[in-house]
């Protein structure tokens, strides 16, 4: 995923979700509509009958994801007319089969069968993303616009100053200018290639909630919920108990940041008081803020001793030799290194001959040992961290593919984000970098402030953002927002959630949301905001494992086997057991826990409270 330093990659693992892409037309403009094998008459529903039913749901999804895989690999890595249409084909057909056979196991919902097959029974049901209706061409229809939308975004570009740029230049842009009018240009420019994206989407949203009605659901979002091993409202409350618990620490942030970019820009550009101007953040959609330490490091004692960025090119890294280093990390836990062909047919750099989709993904092609990464990678902090995040989904993906079918997946989505993330907080830390050479001796403590500021910066920024954008989306999903109110809603979710305002007034066609990939690229959210905790209940677990009894900011588990045999044991039970179970293999615990963010940055926190004493904290939303 090509984002700033410390988010993360969709995995495009196949377990029940067809792809990470969408979907195209035929030449002629019409609906690419594929028909699976028809389903046989059903046999009477008994527990053997249910077992029977999952083995044979299991081959098919099986046989036909690895075919999906490979289409939408070529699209992803090629995009053009040809591979959308073959794409549009098969996630039509995949789409089919999963409705087909989320109905199917429906029949067995009162049936007594053990519980490996309940389990595999629930994921059939809850385990597709948009699901389409059971009705002639609506697989098909649903294909046709997902595609669609994902390749609007992916090839999206506008024109800034007598040229067009693509978004990797326009967040390149935006990273480091101090003008506030460009970077107002930039932000608003970026957004004027998804206003054409939003008659797709309202009839995306409709289709699919027909989809999820027909399994039982009261709509789209509520499926989604339902697949956390709880109900969907406890959910929902669940991550509202985990955003209380680190909310204070953003309000904090927020007014520590609010106050340095008024120091720096004035009253007019950004006030003392209220939410934050987003542009001025430096990133496209203000969800991490770490381009902007320069701007808002502290007065006194702010500077790093060194610049990573700086340190790899001084080094010698190219983009192979920054993928080979996280693979590294892995290999010193005691895992196994990478296969040959991740290496033969990964895109590792962005082609200079064909559009592609930058936005970096991990993908698991044949639910074996054909696992791969899409970057973009350039020399640079941010897909340093990057390569050590996907190269988690990888791993992940291949500690479970002795699973069966059903069960080769996180335990939870956000598990699967969590692990590269997790890995990337030791990544990070001057341990790391001096235990591979990157820096000579590690700084003593007087460079923690700063150091915790700028992680500070990009994750605790982030986890609003984490929240709002499914909390937008469950809202559209249920009707209580309408296509007209699709930009006001995300506004508010901005204001509310993150405490800030775009820089001007939007046109009355915006849509803003479909500026971010995950909404037309059709990728759950909330996974993101839970890996944002679960990384550092996981770091706290693997440091305490270690032996580590110095400040958690400075814990690097970078050759702990020890650890790693732990790590993989958990990976490897895949999606088979309810995801506390798997919590509890690495962690032992079986709950969520935000108060390993509040050890992590501790330091900070009390540092941050003095620098705000008399400050008027807080926005009105």
């Amino acid at each position: 995923m090509k984002r700033t330093l410390m988010t993360a990659g969709a995995v495009c693992a196949l377990s029940l979700v067809a792809g990470c892409a969408s979907l195209g037309m035929t030449a002629a403009g019409e609906t690419a509509e594929a028909t699976p094998a028809a389903i046989p008459a059903a046999p009477p529903a008994t527990a053997e009958s249910a077992a029977a039913f999952v083995a044979d749901a299991e081959t098919r999804l099986a046989a036909l994801s690895e075919e999906a895989a490979r289409i939408q690999w070529t699209r992803a890595t090629n995009i053009t007319h040809d591979t959308m249409w073959l794409e549009s084909r098969i996630n039509a057909e995949y789409t089919e089969l999963q409705v087909q056979l989320a109905n199917g196991a429906a029949r067995f919902n009162d049936v007594e069968v053990p519980a490996d097959v309940r389990r595999k029974l629930n994921l059939l049901r809850l385990g597709i993303v948009l699901p389409a209706p059971n009705r002639p061409g609506a697989a098909g229809e649903l294909a046709e616009i997902t595609t669609r939308l994902d390749s609007t975004y992916a090839t999206g570009k506008f024109e800034y100053q007598g040229r067009e740029i693509t978004l990797e230049e326009a967040s390149a842009l935006l990273a480091t200018t101090r003008d506030p009018a460009e970077a107002r240009a930039l932000y608003e420019g970026w957004r004027t290639i998804s206003p054409v994206m939003a008659p797709d989407y309202a009839r995306m949203v409709a289709i699919a909630n027909e989809g999820a009605a027909e399994l039982g659901f009261a709509d789209t979002g509520a499926m989604w919920r339902a697949g956390y091993d709880m109900e969907p409202d406890a959910f929902a409350a669940e991550t509202d108990r985990l955003w209380e618990q680190v909310k204070p620490f953003y309000e904090n942030l927020h007014c520590y940041v609010r106050s340095r970019l008024n120091a720096r820009y004035g009253d007019a550009v950004q006030p003392d008081s209220g939410p934050i101007r987003a542009d001025l953040l430096g990133n496209m959609w203000s969800q991490q803020w770490g381009n902007i330490y320069d701007v808002v490091a502290p007065a006194t004692g702010g500077a790093s001793s060194y610049d990573l960025t700086e340190r790899l090119v001084a080094s010698g890294y190219d983009a192979r030799k920054m993928v080979e280093t996280g693979e590294g990390f892995y290999v010193s836990m005691g895992l196994p290194e990478l296969p040959e062909t991740f290496w033969e047919r990964s895109q590792i750099t962005r082609p200079r001959d064909r559009e592609v989709v930058c936005h970096a993904s991990a993908w698991d092609l044949d639910n074996r040992d054909d696992i791969r990464i899409k970057m973009c990678t350039e020399v640079n902090a941010e897909d340093f961290y990057t390569v050590h995040h996907e190269l988690g989904h990888n791993y992940y993906q291949r500690a479970y593919k002795d699973q069966p079918f059903l069960f080769k997946n996180g335990a939870n989505d956000g598990f699967h984000e969590a692990i590269g993330d997790f890995v990337g907080l030791s990544a990070l830390t001057p341990t790391y970098l001096n235990q591979i050479g990157l820096l000579q001796t590690v700084p003593g403590e007087e460079e923690d402030i700063p150091f915790l500021l700028k992680m500070a910066l990009d994750k605790i920024a982030f986890l609003p953002f984490g929240l709002m954008v499914d909390r937008w989306r469950w809202g559209v999903f249920n009707g209580e927002t309408s296509p007209a109110e699709y930009n006001d809603a995300w506004s508010a979710n901005m204001l509310r959630y993150q405490g800030l305002v775009p820089p001007g007034p939007r046109p009355a066609n915006a849509f803003d949301a479909g500026a971010k990939y995950h909404i037309p690229g059709n990728t759950p959210y909330t996974r993101y905001f839970l890996a944002h905790i679960y990384q550092f209940q996981f770091h706290k677990a693997a440091c305490e494992q270690a032996g580590w009894t110095g400040p958690l900011h400075r814990c690097s588990v970078y050759g702990n086997e020890e650890v790693g045999a732990r790590f993989n044991a958990m990976m490897e039970m895949g999606q088979s057991r309810p995801w506390p179970e798997a919590m509890q293999a690495f962690t032992g615990q079986r709950e969520n826990d935000a108060s390993a963010v509040a050890d992590y940055f501790a330091p900070l926190n009390t540092w941050l409270t003095a620098q705000n004493r008399g400050k008027n904290c807080g926005w009105e939303a």
